[in-house]
């Protein structure tokens, strides 16, 4: 039998990121390794809960990040999840751009259309 609590008490490792704060200058901040992500070019960390245990984040843009340092338990792993999450959003990127089927018609052909060279006098 599996024990559900096994998996909370797992460490997960941490991250530390360094970036640029307008205010404070150079900020070398260490949490958790799931209390950070990347999503649309700025690194989201988990700073706080507010009274109803919503997450407080900040979003660092990019552009102020000097690096992002993590422990995991096998490079492998870590590899293996941003090949799926590149996957993922390749497969998400294909939903909304069509970008030909299987299922097209065999008829459908492309058009060529002749240039003439004004030289030829055609």
């Amino acid at each position: 039998m599996v024990d559900d609590d096994l998996e909370l008490e797992r460490d997960i490792g941490e991250a530390t990121i360094v970036y640029d704060e307008p205010d404070e200058g150079t900020v070398r901040k260490t949490v958790p390794n799931e209390h950070v992500a990347y999503f649309q070019d700025h690194w989201i960390v988990k700073t706080d809960e507010d009274d109803e245990g919503h997450d407080i984040v900040r979003r660092i843009p990019s552009r102020r990040v000097h690096y992002v340092e993590r422990s995991v338990e096998e490079f492998e792993e870590e590899v293996q999840t941003l090949i799926d999450q590149v996957q993922s959003f390749a497969s998400e990127l294909r939903t909304k751009i069509p970008v030909g089927s299987e299922d097209e018609p065999d008829d459908v052909r492309p058009i060529e259309v002749g240039v003439r060279d004004e030289t030829d006098g055609e």
